[in-house]
């Protein structure tokens, strides 16, 4: 059993070394949510024009075990990000990946021995998709905000039906936790279904509802969090 479990984190490992190391790419990439599973384990993509997630966490018994994110360019074959954030930045020191990788029709192929296939899930368009970052507790009274400009920020990132939010410092890499899953928004109700819980384990199933209301380039969410716990943020859109 032991042995099983070791080589079960060993190609977990792999898996990493090859998303973070070297991949090779061609043809262009399309934004969306592309899901691999191998085993008991997900990778899920996140990715924009410019901007991708990487989160894997084991599904059943739930376990998190990394999320790194940044903004990427593209220079002939490779695939060049500067990490804003590396939930396992403390013990490998990783700020930049350099991440070529191929493309076969809808699907990303990561690595060669082994091999990760990724499948780009549907598209659905929803009212808070997009990217926003924490900007103040509500109600909005005119105090100090917190923007991009700040090395200490709070991502929520929401895509196809997948949302993701990470707390984060960007000056010094301090990672302070990740969470995610599935939601709906829709007539002024935000639902989420999560999926993975860096800080907790424990509350992957939950199902937590809140009223949202768009305000200009603010999205104000109401209800009550993971704790139970009343609460109301305004978050703003970024750019």
């Amino acid at each position: 059993m032991l042995i099983m479990k070791n080589l079960r984190f060993l190609k977990i490992f792999l898996f990493t070394i090859c998303l973070s190391v070297g991949w090779t790419l061609s043809g262009q990439i399309n934004s969306g949510i592309y899901i691999s599973d191998f085993e008991n384990v997900r990778h899920e993509l996140k990715i924009t024009d410019d901007y991708m997630i990487h989160t894997i966490y084991e599904k059943n018994p739930a376990r998190f075990i990394k999320t790194t994110g940044g903004f990427y360019t593209i220079d002939g074959s490779d695939l060049h990000v500067k990490l804003e954030f590396n939930s396992n930045h403390e013990a490998d020191g990783i700020t930049n990946l350099n991440t070529p990788f191929e493309i076969e029709d809808d699907q990303l192929v990561l690595g060669t021995k082994p091999k990760l296939t990724f499948n780009h899930i549907e598209s659905m368009e929803q009212d808070l998709d997009g990217q926003w970052l924490f900007a103040t507790r509500g109600p909005d009274e005119g105090q100090e905000r917190r923007g991009d400009e700040n090395p200490r920020k709070t991502l929520k990132y929401l895509q196809d039906n997948r949302f993701q939010w990470i707390a984060y410092n960007t000056e010094t890499f301090k990672f302070s936790g990740t969470g995610g899953g599935s939601f709906s928004s829709e007539d002024g109700k935000y639902v989420e279904k999560i999926d993975f819980f860096s800080r907790d384990d424990s509350r992957v199933g939950a199902e937590l509802k809140f009223d949202y209301e768009l305000k200009g380039k603010d999205w104000h969410h109401k209800g009550k969090n993971s704790k139970g716990e009343p609460m109301y943020e305004i978050w703003s859109r970024r750019e």
